[in-house]
């Protein structure tokens, strides 16, 4: 067989394999070539239900700790000897109220009256119970106290000594009432733990007082500070904070002023054996009632 390189002619160059046609470019769409129909068709709309939460979880632990945080502060609360004190003052003269309103009268029902005298009975002597020891609280805070002046020394004295000396003697109240003393002396100690309890009320009123006029003089300069601050266009968050920290101060004082009083009218009746010129049932169960009602505001805020 004779190739082609035998006779001298070239051999032909191999050919490539056949290329698949070009394809033409296609055309873009732009907004110029869209139509102004589609294009507004296209336009996502608002919707109108709100966004799933990314972390569902989140809420419900939000609720779980704000639970949490109230369980803490009823426990707190609860485990204060002054917050059982508290509530069960509430008791006390919430029962004292009703048997001295006419609501109790009027339904004709001597079993509820005994009820109601025997739970108040029994709920003071129990309170009696737990101020065991409470005058300690009073000798450390007089110890603690520095006083600026000498009438300021007086009233120290007279409120801190007056009232450990009341809870002093309510010890021996409350051993005559539960019978280990003979209960002939329970009037006696009953007398001196009411004169005490209103010497302690003087002098704790003239120390809450003076208090309040120190905090209006600098409640007074403080807000002129804020005052001039904000003419001059300056950030005054911190000291805006100082002034509504003091405002909140000074309204827990006006309540302990009212608490004191309120306290003090029924020391007065205790000492005048029952002929002060307000010595009505209804009025000492209410100011005895409201007395515990802040006193109970005063220890949750505190918790």
């Amino acid at each position: 067989m004779i190739t082609a390189e035998a006779i001298g002619v070239p051999p032909a160059p191999p050919q490539s394999p056949p290329q698949p046609p070009p394809i033409p470019p296609q055309s873009v769409a732009t907004p110029s070539t869209i139509p102004k129909s589609i294009a507004m068709d296209s336009n996502p709309k608002p919707s109108s239900s709100p966004a799933p939460n990314p972390n569902p979880s989140k809420a419900q632990s939000s609720k779980e700790q704000h639970h949490r945080d109230l369980l803490n502060c009823i426990e707190a609360y609860l485990a204060k000897r002054d917050g059982v004190d508290k509530l069960l003052k509430i008791s006390r003269y919430a029962a004292k109220l009703i048997l001295a309103s006419s609501l109790l009268q009027s339904s004709n029902n001597p079993t509820l009256s005994h009820r109601l005298k025997s739970f108040e009975s029994s709920v003071g002597v129990s309170r009696k119970a737990f101020r065991l020891g409470k005058f300690v609280q009073d000798l450390n805070a007089l110890r603690a106290s520095h006083p600026h002046s000498n009438r300021h020394l007086l009233f120290t004295l007279l409120a801190y000594g007056g009232e450990g000396f009341y809870y002093f003697v309510e010890q021996f109240v409350w051993l005559a009432k539960s019978g280990l003393i003979d209960p002939k002396h329970a009037r006696a100690f009953q007398k001196v733990s009411a004169w005490a309890e209103l010497v302690g009320y003087f002098g704790s009123l003239a120390l809450k007082l003076a208090d309040l006029n120190s905090i209006a003089e600098e409640e007074t300069c403080l807000a002129s500070s804020v005052e001039i601050t904000r003419l001059r266009g300056v950030e005054c968050a911190e000291e805006e904070s100082r002034l509504r920290k003091l405002r909140e101060k000074k309204t827990m004082k006006r309540l302990s002023v009212v608490q004191d009083l309120a306290d003090a009218a029924m020391a007065l009746d205790d000492v005048l054996d029952g002929n002060a010129p307000f010595s009505k049932p209804v009025f000492l169960a209410s100011a005895g009632l409201l007395s515990a009602l802040i006193g109970t505001h005063k220890n949750w805020v505190s918790c």
